[in-house]
């Protein structure tokens, strides 16, 4: 196999075929699928992982997260300008870096957004509980809420006769939704958004009332920064959204100039939220109580309260904003195999659009499926650094083809390129970029690294199996 086969490129201005999916998706829509994505996964659910990693300093876990992310979004919004077509990270890395890192990079986005579907959903059944519980007094039996395969203390624990149901019903909804049309999906998403924002500022608001200053003292726990770190890279996967904006590209009115102004606008809006939730949480609730918490924001309201209603209104919240997360999660899923099916890759059954809903069925009923069997067996805490994992190797490669364009553009020449450009030239940001996440990656646990290594090696095996024999570029 020459080595040209396996660095061979898209063209930089390549758009989807005109066949394909619909132009439907304004920059509030954008906006909002980035916000969908993000706002809810890190702060509804993984607080309870992350706080007893790092203590009252995972607040300069979610900002490390955040500087990280905010760096590699200003590669995305250049990368996103020039390269028009869907796939995000996946497409800029095959306009750039050539085929076959773009086939790692989708493998990497494949297991983020499988595995972030299905943890979302893992967590919006704890606050589907704790709404049930307190609204009507109606608990779910814990057979029926919890995994067969469980993180115990001393490993996998299989718990037979259990399975997670409530994910598997909200996965199948999701994809009832998709499959309508996404239009239909992204208002709907839009609404969702608006009514976990509000949430948020109502759990702000009230959990300020039982703040108390000596809660983030020491600030530091026992790890220091190295829990910082760990902490930094089990929310970091909650930043996802800023790929989800990009996976639209193909559906997106003006993608040159939509989708970088949607992911900056998403990333600040995210940034601010999570902020102020951390900083309130840690304040009405010592970081010592966060560990194993189940509904922990719902738990945080119902403690400084005494009273049952504003956990009701937080659960209520979760249950109905954070199916965004997994819609949205899944959404990017399926554009994903889209994208990698249409440039022959994967077989053509991921591409085949329905002519009534411009919607890709086939591939979104596998998805769900398989997102839904996870959910169901699973235990999320296997999940979140696997999720991570795949986003910020994504991310490196994102940040590696800012360069390697700037390069091919002048080498090509023609019309000085418009859309929004990196300040400091290539290599500043992206460097910096790069830096920051492998400085996450440093210290994810080493069952991440060996789960993670294993897909891989999966990925370069069908690579040479089926995508280098079916790639489009092979009819050229």
């Amino acid at each position: 196999m020459p080595l040209s086969a396996l660095l061979r490129t898209r063209a930089i201005d390549a758009h989807d075929p005109p066949d394909g999916l619909s132009r439907s998706l304004s920059l509030f829509s954008l906006t909002m699928l980035g916000v969908g994505a993000t706002i809810g996964t890190g702060i509804f659910f993984t607080m309870a992982e992350a706080v007893p990693k790092a203590g009252p300093a995972v607040l300069l876990a979610f900002l490390l997260a955040a500087i990280t992310a905010g760096l590699t979004a200003l590669c995305y919004a250049e990368l996103a300008a020039a390269v028009p077509g869907s796939g995000s990270a996946y497409s800029f890395s095959y306009a750039t870096l050539g085929e076959f890192p773009a086939f790692i990079v989708a493998a990497c986005l494949i297991l983020e957004y499988a595995l972030a579907g299905s943890a979302t959903a893992i967590g919006w059944s704890a606050y589907l509980n704790n709404f049930l519980t307190n609204a009507f007094g109606i608990t779910i039996p814990d057979a029926l809420r919890s995994p067969m395969l469980v993180a115990g203390k001393d490993g996998l624990e299989i718990h037979t006769g259990h399975f997670n149901l409530p994910p598997v019903i909200l996965v199948a909804l999701c994809g009832v939704l998709l499959i309508r049309g996404v239009k239909s999906s992204t208002f709907a998403n839009d609404m969702l958004v608006l009514v976990k924002l509000a949430v948020l500022v109502f759990f702000v608001a009230v959990a300020f009332t039982g703040f108390k200053a000596d809660h983030f003292t020491p600030f530091f726990n026992a790890a220091g920064m190295a829990g910082v770190t760990a902490a930094a890279g089990t929310v970091f996967f909650s930043f996802i959204g800023l790929d989800t904006v990009a996976t639209a590209g193909s559906e997106a009115r003006d993608p040159r100039r939509d989708v970088s102004r949607g992911i900056l606008l998403a990333l600040t809006i995210v940034t601010v939220a999570y902020m102020l939730v951390a900083i309130t949480a840690i304040g009405a609730q010592a970081a010592g109580k966060f560990a194993g918490q189940e509904a922990g924001l719902a738990v945080i309201l119902q403690n400084v309260t005494g009273k049952t209603w504003p956990a009701i209104v937080l659960s209520a919240g979760a249950v109905i904003s954070v199916f965004s997360v997994t819609l949205v999660s899944i959404y990017g899923q399926t554009r994903i195999l889209y994208a990698i099916s249409r440039d022959g890759l994967v077989p053509p059954l991921f591409q085949a659009v329905n002519p009534r809903t411009r919607t890709p069925i086939n591939n979104t009923v596998i998805v769900c499926v398989l997102v839904g069997i996870v959910a169901g067996l699973v235990d999320s805490g296997y999940l979140w650094d696997m999720v991570s994992m795949g986003t910020l190797v994504a991310f490196m490669f994102v940040s590696l083809a800012v360069p390697v364009l700037r390069a091919r553009q002048q080498r090509e020449g023609g019309a000085a390129p418009t859309g929004f450009r990196l300040p400091f030239g290539p290599y500043f940001v992206p460097g910096l970029s790069v830096a920051a996440c492998l400085y996450i990656i440093s210290d994810l646990s080493p069952a991440t690294y060996k789960v993670f290594s294993v897909w891989m090696a999966l990925a370069v095996i069908a690579y040479f199996i089926y995508g280098v024999r079916h790639s489009a570029l092979n009819k050229g």
